[in-house]
């Protein structure tokens, strides 16, 4: 497993953003989750410019974390205002 990763520092998160620190599954800690790991690979990526297969899994994970983003804009916008605030993510 990614030694970034580890089990401690991802019920850290889901416990900053989620209702707990089980809490997987709630829009607000999935995109948490993946903002952190997007950061960890954009440094990656930064290094190895020629990693084209991380490029492409960072892609997706962005893609990923955008849909989600559009899903809980849809369903409460406060919550995705606060998220977005939060996290420091811009549109």
């Amino acid at each position: 497993m990614a030694e970034y990763l580890m089990p401690e520092r991802k019920q850290e998160i889901f416990a900053k953003y989620g209702k707990s620190n089980k809490d997987t599954g709630s829009p607000e800690s999935q995109v948490a989750l993946f903002s952190y790991r997007i950061a960890h690979l954009t440094e990656h990526v930064k290094k190895n410019r020629k990693d084209v297969v991380t490029r492409r899994a960072l892609l997706r994970l962005v893609g990923k974390r955008r849909q989600i983003l559009d899903y809980l804009q849809k369903i409460d916008i406060e919550r995705y205002r606060n998220i977005i605030k939060e996290l420091g993510l811009r549109r």
